[in-house]
């Protein structure tokens, strides 16, 4: 009877062992990894995302590009984001006093300038943003200073040059850096302020000046893990991959420093 019992007790727990084990087994799933980046990095990171994905089966990239302080904010208030790449320290400042991203994750990965550029067939020549004509120019394209950094980069560089001011009634604001660029090869700005790498992308704007680095905070681009990603691992690897040196050689393709 005993043996019997015993017997009965072994196959009910193989049952449930084998019930279990089919249960807990996972299949490989595909890690979908969301990057809140700055728009000025849009065509570096395409380029960069093959290479990537290759290199790291299982793990897919999904991009979510727009103005840094935008993107902060949509963090902030429970958008979901992986990474998050930023073209200013101020905003990744302030998510680190929030305390949204892994703090030891960051990391600087790229510089840049600023530019004043024009369209293509302006006949418009400034050699600096010292010598902006206020009369040959009537549409300044420029980024929203609250919450495009290329915006607050460039409302710094023109109240040193006490241009700000005289220029409030020529701006034109864009919600990004990419905005304003489309502004200017479009022909609906006579000139506008974007950074190096743009317009180093861009066949249909000329190079007019570049802003001294004095003139306004570094131009430098952080990186941080996301603290409330669900691929805190993943997350990483693609961080270490744009910082890497074929990140590195990718950006600097692209016009960055």
């Amino acid at each position: 009877m005993k043996r019997f019992l015993f017997s009965v007790l072994v196959i009910i727990l193989s049952a449930l062992f084998v019930g279990c084990s089919a249960t807990d087994k996972k299949p490989n799933e595909e890690v979908e990894l969301l990057i809140s980046a700055a728009a000025s990095l849009t065509d570096a990171l395409e380029e960069l995302k093959g290479p990537f994905e290759e290199k790291h089966e299982g793990i897919r990239l999904t991009y979510n590009f727009g103005s840094s302080g935008k993107l902060a904010t949509n963090i902030e208030n429970g958008a979901p984001s992986d990474v998050f790449l930023s073209a200013s320290t101020k905003d990744m400042n302030s998510m680190e006093e929030k305390g949204l991203i892994d703090n030891e994750s960051r990391k600087v990965f790229a510089s840049n300038a600023l530019v004043l550029i024009a369209p293509k067939d302006s006949a418009i020549e400034i050699a600096s943003f010292e010598d902006i004509d206020l009369a040959a120019i009537a549409h300044l394209a420029v980024g929203e200073p609250a919450s495009v950094p290329v915006g607050r980069y460039t409302k710094e560089t023109l109240e040193t040059l006490d241009l700000w001011e005289p220029l409030q009634e020529k701006l034109v604001l864009g919600s990004d850096v990419r905005q304003v660029l489309t502004y200017v090869e479009m022909g609906n700005a006579d000139a506008g302020v974007v950074y190096s790498s743009d317009a180093f992308m861009s066949d249909d704007v000329n190079v007019l000046a570049e802003s001294n680095a004095a003139w306004h905070a570094p131009i430098v681009y952080p990186g941080a893990v996301v603290k409330d990603s669900k691929h805190q691992q993943a997350a990483q690897q693609f961080l270490d991959y744009v910082t890497s040196d074929a990140g590195m050689e990718t950006l600097r393709k692209f016009g960055f420093k």
